[in-house]
């Protein structure tokens, strides 16, 4: 039986991994120190032989008994609401965090895929946005310590498949959904559900012409695993190239709520990126990956996930650090 370390176990994407790799019949060991996860999202799996948590904080030194095959790095504070209040954590876990994970992988001899993000391309001022593209990044900006978190742990990934021979792989992923989400992370898709869960009016920051592309997690996931088993150990684009400003979206989230709720407008933050759209022909070609579930469907899905959570969960205030 093959055996993965999985970091980060307990949030969004990580939870879903273990999911994932538990159904391909693989040993998973989850890690995470819980500053950002739920065990809620990985309950399910604790009965399971081939399946162990280990509640650790990765930017310190990490120990996995025994042989290990992959190592899938997904710690780290994703939404801005979270790293932009623990910025030292959110840098620390793409930086001490990943050297630790490289070297236990140059160690044990395992394959590292690391979680990289379309905020490496900061603002863009290319559209879509290619893997070739350098970004637009603002390193001493409110957004800096997650956008350069991510660009290092590229830079240090590459350096050790280059001089210490690590297999390595690296992933882009862009904005993504789905069952899991924390409903008061801050980011759009919660966001906006719960302030219509609430009966609020939904906020937008700016002017509403800004666009994001969502992807369904479960294509996230299908693009992953088969990054990971790729030969291939550049950074690849997952996500959907749909693309829809935030005014638009808005409204299709008052019609799938039913709601009646009005817009507001306030302030865009400082380097909040204007356009988001994945250029994904690398995925496609190197993969034979596409996004299958349309943005409809997946809000269905997401949208009955939230609104079957406990009632206290809508009102919960954002977890304090």
């Amino acid at each position: 039986m093959k055996r993965v370390l999985i970091t980060g176990a307990a949030g969004f994407l990580g939870s879903h991994l273990c999911d994932r790799f538990i159904k391909e019949g693989y040993h998973v060991i989850a890690m995470d120190n819980l500053i950002t996860g739920d065990l809620a999202n990985i309950e399910h799996l604790f009965p399971l032989e081939n399946f162990e948590f280990h509640n650790h904080d990765v930017s310190n030194f990490v120990h996995v008994s025994g042989k290990l095959d992959y190592i899938m790095h997904f710690a780290s504070p994703a939404s801005p609401i979270d790293y932009l209040k623990i910025p030292i954590q959110t840098l620390k876990v793409g930086s001490l965090g990943i050297h630790n994970l490289l070297g236990l992988a140059k160690e044990k001899g395992a394959r590292v895929l690391i979680a990289s993000t379309s905020e490496v391309y900061g603002d863009p001022l290319v559209h879509p946005q290619t893997e070739d593209y350098f970004g637009n990044v603002n390193p001493i900006g409110p957004r800096g310590v997650y956008d350069e978190a991510k660009r290092f742990q590229e830079a240090i990934t590459m350096a050790y498949h280059t001089y210490h021979n690590v297999e390595t792989r690296i992933v882009r992923i862009f904005n993504t959904y789905g069952p899991r989400m924390r409903l008061n992370d801050g980011r759009v898709v919660p966001a906006f559900i719960g302030q219509a869960l609430r009966g609020e009016d939904l906020t937008i920051f700016g002017d509403g012409s800004q666009t994001r592309s969502f992807c369904y997690v479960d294509d996230l996931i299908e693009g992953i695993y088969r990054l990971l088993h790729s030969d291939y150990i550049y950074p690849v684009n997952i996500g959907n190239p749909n693309e829809i400003t935030i005014s638009d979206f808005a409204e299709e989230i008052i019609k799938l709520t039913g709601t009646d709720q009005k817009v507001i407008y306030k302030d865009l933050p400082v380097n909040d990126p204007l356009q988001r759209q994945p250029n994904i022909d690398k995925a496609i070609s190197l993969l034979d990956w596409t996004p299958k579930v349309g943005r409809a469907e997946g809000m269905k899905i997401t949208y009955e996930y939230f609104k079957n959570l406990p009632k206290e969960e809508l009102v919960k205030m954002p977890k304090e650090f």
